[in-house]
């Protein structure tokens, strides 16, 4: 039987910022951020799709950087601003562009991807990546669908980004 390092299993003390809230959670060290944000922190919007950092379900934003959170250690997130679905509306519960677009243009079919397509999509606003279909296209790459909603996705990139410019 393989033996761990000694104190490798034991819980460590890390305070992440989901959404604007200070989580105090105890986490093995090799807890990823994924795990300590639905598992520890209870916010179960964000998806475990491939485990493996190849389907993009899981992405969030990290200091406004979208960062694929089974890729990530939760440690390694403490002292950072991280964002989820949940922290997309407003205070007022009115939906962010990208979430009303995504509604807009019947750009979910399952739904399972839908909150990385998300987040996704408003850090490819954000960058300024959302040009032409194509740049949509190519920025969103690593988010996959499975129901093939992918036309319908890049619609409401387009629609979110006219409305994120008016604001």
């Amino acid at each position: 039987m393989h033996k761990m390092p000694p104190g490798i299993d034991e819980p460590e003390a890390v305070t992440l910022n989901i959404n604007k809230k200070d989580y105090r959670l105890a986490v093995d060290a090799r807890t990823t951020l994924l795990d300590a944000v639905r598992d520890h922190a209870g916010l179960t919007g964000t998806k475990k799709g491939c485990d493996h950092g190849q389907c993009g379900a899981c992405t969030v934003h990290v200091e406004g950087r979208r960062i694929l959170s089974c890729m990530m250690l939760a440690v390694m997130a403490e002292g950072q601003k991280i964002t989820t679905i949940e922290g997309l509306a407003g205070n007022t519960g009115a939906l962010h562009p990208v979430q009303q677009a995504f509604i807009d243009n019947d750009a979910f079919q399952c739904g399972y991807c839908t909150p990385g397509q998300i987040m996704s999509a408003v850090a490819c606003i954000a960058e300024g990546h959302a040009k032409s279909d194509d740049d949509i296209r190519e920025y969103m790459s690593g988010n996959l669908c499975r129901c093939a909603a992918y036309p319908n996705i890049v619609a409401a990139v387009k629609q979110a980004k006219t409305e994120m410019e008016r604001t």
